[in-house]
């Protein structure tokens, strides 16, 4: 992305005088512009540990949360708790991942005027999309099982489900 403050000449002008400016003036104009250009780009690598975790959250949460949603679509209970709540554990922490995407997310678009950085190989891009997917496939099977049941499962493993 090429940016040029303010004071200086928009670049259509640039480009129609580039024959009347000076070699020296010019130097001086590229250098600035490739400095101004070089910080933008170390600015969108900030945030990598966090973008790293990010990925890595949102690539384990998406596929249990269908699991989770899959499950309750069928049985009408969400996922088992399993060896010492650790699925249940899982599950409910794969909600709250992808609740902490999305609030990122809109927080980054509300400051910034666009989404998440694509982050390394896009995967950033593409674990955001997962997670908005994540919260309309929610918002659908939550609504249906309120529908049907007239209430959707809390938190906590009910003797319904695993009695």
């Amino acid at each position: 992305m090429l940016l040029l403050s303010p004071s200086s000449a928009s670049l259509l002008s640039l480009q129609s005088h580039s024959y009347y400016v000076n070699s020296s003036r010019s130097r001086r104009l590229h250098q600035s512009l490739k400095i101004v250009g070089m910080a933008k780009e170390t600015t969108d690598r900030g945030n990598g540990i966090v973008e790293k975790v990010a990925i890595a959250g949102g690539l384990v949460s998406t596929p249990v949360i269908a699991w989770s949603l899959y499950t309750l679509k069928t049985t009408g209970c969400g996922l088992p708790p399993g060896p010492g709540g650790s699925i249940g554990a899982l599950e409910g922490v794969s909600y709250l991942a992808v609740v902490g995407i999305i609030g990122w997310s809109l927080y980054t678009k509300a400051k910034t005027g666009s989404g998440l950085p694509s982050g390394p190989f896009g995967l950033l891009g593409a674990v955001e999309g997962l997670s908005y997917l994540s919260l309309l496939a929610i918002l659908v099977v939550f609504g249906l099982q309120f529908l049907e049941k007239g209430s959707i499962p809390g938190p906590l493993p009910s003797d319904q489900c695993f009695g």
